[in-house]
């Protein structure tokens, strides 16, 4: 089983309550608008967890050097396609859905909205997650993250995480 933490748009914030809440995860995945790539040396030298991650619309030459436009892996026995714009069941960005069948995907993760959600699509057998934002800049008033598990081919024990009023921390 792999204990995973979840979050996005962190847009170069991060909340140190975000270490405390991933301390039983094996890995961490970002959806992208890390800010800058200290966000992500920061994430993996304090937890000493893998990251996986994505750049975001707003992220510059620094963490696009290190992390592509989009990741498609497999962890454990689901199909993981993440990118930072990609949109919802029955709203998807263009050209996403089509990704996902082709890829066989099981699991499609995104950011860039600020909205954290939760949907499976029943019509493509595949479950989405958006964490919202952990960071404080946008329009969101609260700041999220997800954590769940993979296990086999099981997504269970999905956690909503929130860190407060964005502005604090």
């Amino acid at each position: 089983m792999t204990r995973i933490g979840l979050l996005s748009d962190t847009h170069n914030f991060l909340d140190e309550a975000v270490f405390k809440h991933f301390e039983n995860c094996q890995e961490i995945w970002h959806a992208g608008d890390f800010g800058t790539i200290e966000i992500a040396n920061r994430l993996k030298e304090k937890t000493g967890l893998p990251l996986r991650g994505v750049y975001g619309n707003i992220d510059g030459y620094d963490v696009r050097s290190v992390y592509p436009q989009t990741l498609v892996w497999t962890c454990e026995e689901v199909k993981v396609y993440m990118t930072h714009i990609g949109g919802y069941p029955n709203r998807y960005a263009p050209g996403i859905k089509q990704d996902l069948i082709a890829n066989n995907a099981k699991l499609f993760i995104c950011g860039h909205s600020h909205i954290l959600k939760v949907i499976y699509d029943d019509k493509i057998g595949c479950l989405h997650m958006n964490p919202g934002a952990a960071g404080n800049q946008g329009w969101h008033k609260v700041k999220t993250m997800l954590r769940f598990s993979i296990d086999g081919a099981n997504i269970k024990d999905c956690e909503v995480i929130e860190l407060g009023m964005r502005g604090g921390g």
